[in-house]
């Protein structure tokens, strides 16, 4: 749990975009530099690229991430998964989950403020569209206020041009299921000859240009359960975004500042000249000055806003800065402490149940039934049994296999197809004919065939029950 020192957030004081009375206050977020958001922009610009590239690359002669739903077929980095290996997602939703639970623990909310696709598509193609449109943070508040033909023309293509960026990231996410060649073929044919395809386009554009023109913030601070769930997952020694209050209080001007150290008896001001840039620059409307919130989202920017305002004052940086809650008390810091030995002992136990369970996953299946029907026939002095050997290839390309009969006295066994070749996700059912001599048949017994992954190592022995009567 959260430690009894933690502040979570000051009620009487607190600024945010939703407010007490549950209204929404409009954020505007000014512009800021520094070497966090430079950081956080080549970021950025490395995710969009993978995400954007993943569909382009081939892995095997298949997208690296492509999930084939109405084939029920999905590729991940070459591997290869069909429908019966659905219950291998749940390793892989835990173990994101652990991760990020384990991450929350030592960095705090790094997610939210680098990687979380919320913050990397807002500040990657939203902001910068409003900004290149309507100008710095002042004159966009001026603009909001009036109507004039100058406002409404601004308005106009903004809003234009954040449609026509959700439906980029709409078709690069449809793309992830239909994959990248298949996408630019329908684009180029009629809707009503792909409705479904077309339906899913339609909804994620309109849901992203939603969020990202209007909702905004209101999605983190309202929806997502990350930021309610930081309260237990963080402790005095998580590295979060935060304010030294022992430095930086009590607030004061710059000037006023220079006067008190003149003044008799004046009390000395701490660093903090009260300017507010920390607080216009948030992205969710907070002051990070009243202790760690749940709506800060660790976008860093309050912390070059600071570290901009220090260096014009010639004060030393990191007001504002990323520290444990115990270093920004100024107190003895811990690296090594319980939770982080019970998380390692569950991270290794995950560990190696997941990979026990992805070495299950096999390069081909095959299974061996009965055919339906009569379960023998006698003719001629010979009772014949009759079974189909399935096989699928869960491989990515190309495939050969052999069906080879272990070899049983007085059974005789008809292959008609031994070697056979299936493509990548396809499957094939081959007949095989087994027959023995009436006179020696004495009782059910247990016929045998392997199928061998030609060039491969993989074998499998199928069996099924010999059925007869004298």
């Amino acid at each position: 749990m959260a430690s009894k020192n933690l502040p979570i957030i000051n009620s009487k004081v607190a600024e945010s975009a939703l407010q007490v009375d549950g209204t929404r206050k409009k954020v505007v977020p000014a512009d800021v530099r520094g070497r966090f958001i430079w950081a956080r922009r080549a970021v950025f610009a490395l995710l969009i690229a993978v995400w954007a590239g993943l569909p382009w690359l081939k892995i095997k002669g298949n997208p690296a991430l492509f999930i084939d739903v109405p084939h029920r077929r999905f590729y991940i980095f070459g591997a290869t998964f069909n429908s019966q290996d659905i219950w291998l997602v749940f390793f892989l939703m835990t173990g994101t989950a652990f991760a990020l639970v384990v991450t929350t623990s030592l960095l705090g909310r790094v997610w939210c403020g680098w990687a979380c696709p919320q913050t990397v598509f807002m500040e990657s193609f939203f902001r910068p569209i409003e900004r290149l449109i309507g100008g710095p943070r002042e004159k966009r508040l001026r603009r909001s206020a009036e109507s004039g033909f100058d406002a409404v023309w601004r308005g106009i293509l903004t809003h234009v041009l954040f449609l026509a960026a959700a439906l980029v990231v709409a078709h690069i996410f449809v793309s992830y299921f239909v994959s990248l060649p298949a996408l630019w073929a329908m684009m180029h044919q009629s809707p009503g000859e792909h409705p479904e395809a077309f339906g899913w386009m339609v909804a994620l554009t309109v849901l992203f240009y939603a969020n990202f023109a209007h909702f905004r913030e209101q999605l983190c601070v309202v929806v997502c359960p990350y930021g309610r769930l930081q309260s237990v997952l963080l402790d005095d020694d998580s590295l979060v975004i935060g304010y030294d209050e022992k430095r930086g209080e009590p607030r004061g001007k710059a000037a006023k500042a220079e006067k008190s150290d003149t003044a008799e008896k004046a009390e000395p001001l701490g660093d903090c000249v009260d300017c507010k840039r920390c607080v216009v620059v948030c992205p969710t409307g907070i002051d990070i000055r009243n202790g760690l919130q749940i709506d800060c989202v660790a976008c860093t920017q309050c912390i070059d806003a600071c570290d901009e305002i220090m260096d014009k004052l010639k004060r030393p940086r990191g007001l504002v800065r990323y520290d444990s809650l115990r270093g920004l008390r100024h107190e003895k810091k811990r690296i090594l402490r319980p939770r982080l030995a019970v998380y390692a002992v569950l991270g290794v136990a995950g560990l190696v149940a997941a990979t026990l369970a992805f070495r299950r996953h096999q390069s081909f299946e095959a299974s061996m039934f009965r055919v339906p029907g009569a379960p023998f026939v006698r003719e001629n002095g010979q009772i014949r049994n009759s079974y189909t050997v399935h096989l699928v290839n869960k491989q990515a390309q190309t495939e050969t296999f052999l069906i080879e009969p272990f070899a049983q006295p007085g059974y005789s066994f008809n292959v008609p197809t031994p070697e056979v070749s299936l493509e990548s996700m396809s499957s094939r059912s081959i007949p095989v004919v087994v027959t023995m001599p009436q006179a020696d048949y004495h009782g059910d017994t247990r016929i045998k065939v392997k199928v061998v992954h030609k060039g491969g190592t993989e074998v499998k022995e199928l069996s099924s029950t010999f059925l007869g009567a004298r």
